[in-house]
């Protein structure tokens, strides 16, 4: 019996004081080419610092600086593993 796959966690699905490794990075033109400039690359662990009350932006704290992205923007950044 083949176990039901889940859809792939984003980084919009975590919540402040939770954190993930950066699995895949999604987008294309120049809004994948600026979140890899950033230092969203594969392997790289993020921790999620805060979310505004309606959820856009969300702070994040990868390679020692902070950086804020929109929700859309997480959205695109799927999460490795499990």
């Amino acid at each position: 019996m083949r176990a039901k796959e889940l859809p792939a966690r984003t980084l919009r699905d975590l919540r402040p004081g939770q954190s993930g490794r950066v699995g895949e990075v999604g987008g294309s033109g120049p809004l994948r080419t600026r979140l890899l400039e950033l230092g969203l690359t594969p392997g790289v662990r993020v921790l999620v610092k805060k979310v505004a009350p309606f959820g856009d932006p969300i702070e994040i704290s990868l390679r020692g600086y902070a950086l804020s992205l929109r929700k859309s923007q997480a959205q695109e950044i799927t999460l490795a593993g499990r």
